[in-house]
């Protein structure tokens, strides 16, 4: 089961860059119902969007459409364990999608509320960031 990550890139290597800050965009509901709001500044895995990816669409088994709306394009690279200091950058190791706080990961449509909260829970359970449901009425609001 292939990972996201980028067909190609510009460069192969990234800065880590800084983790603070509020999401500029990507911050309203734009395709579905429902959505998965972060409450952190992070970096999610490939492996954790893909596990809440699968979650999700396990519960939509019934019917619905999901969303996902951050993709991992940036590179992290390891060091080798025998490796001496100075021997230059690491290889690249997994790729991390950058999000902070205030975005939407997630969009769920076509379920009643109920059945995309218990979607939901059921997908925060998988990341390490703090999360929660918004809907399209709320979204009106702010």
């Amino acid at each position: 089961m292939p990972l996201l990550f980028p067909k190609r890139i510009k460069y192969r290597k990234a800065f880590r860059g800084k983790r603070r800050g509020a999401a500029k965009g990507g911050t309203r509901l734009a395709f579905g119902q429902f959505g998965l709001k972060v409450l952190e500044n992070g970096w999610l895995t490939a492996a954790q969007l893909e596990s809440c990816r699968v979650a999700i669409s396990r519960s939509l088994s019934r019917g619905g459409k999901a969303w996902l709306r951050v993709f991992p394009d940036k590179p992290v690279t390891v060091h080798g364990q025998e490796k001496p200091m100075g021997a230059g950058k690491g290889l690249v190791d997994h790729w991390v999608a950058v999000v902070k706080r205030g975005r939407v990961l997630f969009e769920i449509d076509g379920i009643p509320e109920l059945a995309a909260r218990e979607t939901f829970r059921l997908a925060a359970c998988k990341l390490p960031l703090r999360t929660r449901m918004v809907t399209r009425k709320d979204d009106s609001t702010t």
